[in-house]
């Protein structure tokens, strides 16, 4: 799902993602590529149930997928807002930090004091900014 809005004379371009973990990642990057191509120039946020793990954005472990979704933020010039603090997916199985919100220079400013919400939403928590935006992580 994609929203583009206004926030403060600021263009943003606002995108819930969902990378399938049966599907291989390119598929999905290359949706984000397409979506960053289109929102040249604007703001523009990714909230991700990316099905990747990695330490870059405080879990535990990188897996395979987390190292190929770490080399696209980084060559794409994306910043991962998520902060240490807080665990975004847990179960009785276990915990991780599979969900990810990913800025663009533009948007970067418009995200600050990054917090997790205590209410139940699911096993994706839902996550709250300064400006009190809710912006889910997945998980539909």
């Amino acid at each position: 799902m994609v929203l583009e809005t206004k926030v403060d004379n600021i263009t943003l371009i606002i995108a819930s993602m969902y990378f399938d973990i049966n599907r291989p990642i390119y598929t999905d990057l290359q949706k984000m590529e397409a979506t960053l191509t289109h929102a040249e120039g604007t703001g523009i946020i990714f909230a991700i149930d990316s099905n990747s793990r990695s330490t870059s954005w405080h879990d535990v472990l990188t897996n395979k997928r987390g190292k190929i979704m770490e080399e696209f933020l980084v060559c794409k010039q994306l910043h991962i807002v998520n902060e240490k603090c807080c665990t975004t997916f847990w179960t009785s199985r276990g915990a991780s930090n599979i969900d990810l919100t990913v800025t663009n220079n533009q948007a970067l400013d418009v995200i600050s004091d990054w917090v997790i919400d205590d209410q139940e939403s699911s096993d994706h928590r839902i996550l709250i900014g300064s400006r009190e935006w809710h912006i889910p992580t997945g998980g539909y």
